[in-house]
């Protein structure tokens, strides 16, 4: 099996070639090769098979037919300008996460095989208002150009499936919790930063109410529901390629307490409100919950706890001893 990873000097990508290099294989399949591409170089784990990287950027002539040359068996599409930035920038956010995206999709159909393609979409595809919990059946509706640019993707992705082009399914990501390394621009960092930071003593800036709810999984989640995307029976999918993946769904309060329960005091005293009216106004608009029954229907699984998301940060990305619990 050889393998294509776009974006795969990001969180996401790094942590799904470490997983990849564990298992040494993709379902039953034994991986072959694997290919990183990102604008930036990505780092390259020692393993048992060829990993190469390139630096590329889809939206940028020819780079996606010299991507899939070599026509590799699965393709994650990871690669995206986040929220924040989208919103900021229209023209690149268009350029990037649109256009990078249909040339992709162009390259692969002029190509003539059938790969299987992963698509890493958002919940920022829905608008409020929203009900209580948003079921498999609520209409797309975004009020963000990210928002906007992942669902034109969903329907792409859904077109070429359907026609054949190639085999895929797009995973609508939860908000990712938490996020090592250092914050992006993506308008959800605080989520992220109000743990990351105070475990690692350093002050966080928490920009909106305690009562602020969202969906969340771990990183860890996240790439078990990419790994089940790659290797699962699509043909029950029917024409509906696209899919929300479970999670939590938690307040920004309830983070803050399974914070304290973990690590202590001391390390939520780290946290320093500050209202940031652009930031209230975005997440205004984003969903909160979901039932996400098709997915776990369909074998995908997410944390059980925000103290479990907590404590895979803990475990997978803080360095030892930064904390005593």
């Amino acid at each position: 099996m050889r393998i294509l990873i776009i974006g795969g000097a990001g969180m996401i990508g790094q942590k799904l070639v470490a997983r990849l290099v564990k298992d040494g294989k993709l379902g039953t399949a034994p991986i072959k090769s694997i290919v990183l591409s990102d604008v930036v170089a990505p780092a390259v784990l020692k393993a048992a098979f060829p990993i190469q990287t390139q630096v590329s950027d889809l939206s940028e002539p020819g780079q996606a037919e010299a991507l899939i040359r070599d026509k590799p068996d699965v393709i994650f599409h990871l690669a995206a300008i986040v929220s924040g930035e989208a919103e900021a920038d229209f023209e690149r956010g268009y350029r990037i996460n649109l256009d990078g995206t249909r040339h992709l999709f162009e390259a692969i159909r002029r190509a003539q095989y059938r790969p299987r393609v992963v698509f890493t979409s958002s919940i920022a595809v829905f608008g409020a208002p929203f009900p209580d919990a948003i079921h498999d059946e609520f209409f797309l509706t975004p009020l963000t150009s990210y928002g906007t640019q992942k669902a034109i993707d969903e329907l792409l992705l859904s077109d070429y499936s359907r026609r054949g082009f190639f085999d895929g399914i797009g995973i609508r990501l939860p908000t990712i919790c938490v996020r090592p390394g250092k914050p992006n621009r993506a308008a959800s960092g605080f989520f992220s930063g109000i743990i990351r930071e105070p475990l690692n003593g350093v002050e966080a800036v928490l920009p909106v109410s305690e009562d602020v709810r969202h969906w969340h999984a771990s990183p860890r989640a996240a790439i078990g529901f990419l790994v089940h995307a790659a290797t699962m029976d699509t043909s029950v999918l029917g024409a509906r390629r696209n899919i929300t993946m479970p999670g939590l769904s938690v307040t920004v309060g309830e983070q803050i307490e399974a914070l304290r329960r973990v690590a202590g005091e001391k390390t939520t005293g780290l946290i320093r409100r500050q209202a940031d009216p652009t930031i209230v106004q975005i997440v205004q608009g984003w969903p909160r919950n979901f039932s996400a029954k098709r997915a776990v229907d369909l074998g995908f699984r997410a944390d059980r706890s925000f103290e479990e998301i907590i404590r895979i940060y803990i475990e997978d990305d803080l360095p030892q001893g930064s904390i005593s619990i």
